[in-house]
């Protein structure tokens, strides 16, 4: 992906307006992982102003095609009320989604999601824990 390129000043010299027209681009097109990198820009403010709405707006487009970054991101996004109103149900219902996709080789990714939904459940009732669980097990199964 060349935003990651330019993001990363991997191959080519950093240039985080260069990032941004090819996360858009790409983006644009429904590229999962740049809608998330998209998003995390908007989030860092790198090469964009920081804007927490628009951050969450990637990763909502992100997790819908059930990418585990995007989804994990929304569980933040929802656990903080940044850029969406705060709703631990369904920053817990994200996290245990992108739980789900994340592959067991990618062990940070799945440690990170794990404490936070860990940390999030240490907040909320069982009644809220289970309800975000049925909404989790939903959204599988209409994503199948």
């Amino acid at each position: 992906n060349l935003g990651f390129s330019y993001a990363h000043g991997l191959g080519v010299k950093q240039n985080w307006g260069e990032a941004i027209q090819w996360y858009s681009r790409a983006a644009d097109q429904g590229h999962a992982l740049a809608q998330a990198n998209l998003g995390s820009c908007y989030g860092a403010g790198e090469g964009v102003p920081q804007d927490w709405a628009e951050s969450t707006k990637w990763y909502q487009r992100s997790a819908a095609q059930g990418f585990a970054l995007g989804q994990s991101n929304l569980g933040v996004a929802y656990a903080n009320g940044q850029g969406i109103q705060q709703d631990f149900v369904q920053a817990y219902m994200w996290y245990s989604l992108a739980l789900s996709s994340i592959p067991s080789v990618d062990r940070d990714g799945r440690e990170l999601a794990l404490t936070n939904r860990n940390r999030l459940a240490e907040l909320m009732t069982s009644e809220e824990i289970e309800e975000a669980e049925k909404a989790a097990y939903q959204w599988k199964s209409t994503e199948l």
